[in-house]
């Protein structure tokens, strides 16, 4: 067991809770990203993330990001699977239509979408030639609009992960389910609200668990589409894009290593909730022997 165990615990060690380790340690200085840190300033930079203006907005756009990405593409992608989870003309094709767009690099997407949606690009010329020149707006800079662009580009980007994985999570139904209910009178609506989607909240939290962590840790979208300045004043900054324009970008990167860790410990507490409240009747589930039987008694 250990012998099986051992490689992927130095890695884990080695690239994920040594950097963390080494991160925490930075924070605790004024350190210019060369040469031994010696200027310590204690809880200084800490205290200056919780009081800092932008980041409680790049907080608030993280939030906003993450309840309107399982708003937005959790139904959609519900729909969207049981559409492609039917016998059709062209199923294939769509399928890898859909995915597509999540397999393509964040670079070529940000790169597109941006020269895309600036003021004298492709959809606003499109609009006027459409005559609907009244509708052209400054897509990316606009404060008022900005944010729900950045969703509309995360929802076409990801959508397709989440298609994917729910179309898995369908194949996994007995059809048996769906014939016995059909034949009990039971209409289509009927039987995906009252089969389909039960059976496949497993899958469901999972993608959600993964979407929210993804939401939390977003970052090269809006800094290939906003930089790092337009960003703030555009109103889509994230603790991300935060944490390198007040860190390396500004030569401070002893505090670019405290946001770092503020970050991860945001994740890890809401990964923590989330598993505690939401994943533990899946891993509960997947318990056997002893700890299984435990836990059967105690319920």
């Amino acid at each position: 067991m250990i012998l099986l165990a051992g490689p992927a615990l130095l890695v884990f060690l080695a690239f994920v809770i040594f950097p963390v380790l080494m991160a925490a340690y930075y924070g605790f200085f004024s350190w210019q990203g060369y040469g031994p840190p010696t200027d310590f300033v204690g809880l200084k930079n800490y205290l200056t993330i919780l009081q800092d203006p932008l980041f409680h907005d790049a907080l608030a756009h993280n939030g906003f990001i993450l309840v309107f990405s399982l708003v937005l593409q959790g139904p959609a992608a519900i729909l969207l699977a049981l559409l492609l989870n039917r016998r059709m003309r062209g199923q294939s094709l769509i399928r890898v239509l859909i995915f597509i767009p999540y397999v393509i690099s964040e670079v070529v997407v940000g790169t597109g979408w941006s020269l895309m949606l600036q003021t004298s690009g492709a959809f606003n010329d499109l609009l006027k030639n459409m005559g609907l020149g009244f509708l052209a707006n400054d897509w990316l800079s606009n404060p008022d609009i900005a944010i729900w662009t950045l969703m509309v580009i995360i929802t076409w980007k990801y959508v397709g992960f989440a298609v994917i994985l729910f179309l898995a999570g369908l194949q996994g139904i007995p059809e048996e389910l769906h014939e016995a209910a059909a034949i009990d009178g039971a209409s289509y609506w009927q039987i995906q609200w009252r089969i389909t989607l039960p059976l496949l909240a497993p899958t469901l939290r999972i993608w959600a668990f993964l979407s929210i962590i993804g939401s939390l840790q977003l970052f090269d979208l809006v800094y290939i589409i906003w930089g790092q300045y337009i960003a703030s004043t555009a109103g889509t900054s994230t603790m991300a894009t935060y944490m390198v324009s007040e860190g390396r970008n500004a030569g401070n990167f002893g505090y670019g290593n405290a946001v770092a860790v503020v970050l991860f410990l945001i994740s890890l507490v809401v990964a923590l909730i989330y598993q505690r409240a939401v994943l533990k009747r899946d891993t509960d589930g997947a318990l056997t022997g002893a700890p299984a039987r435990k836990k059967r008694t105690r319920a």
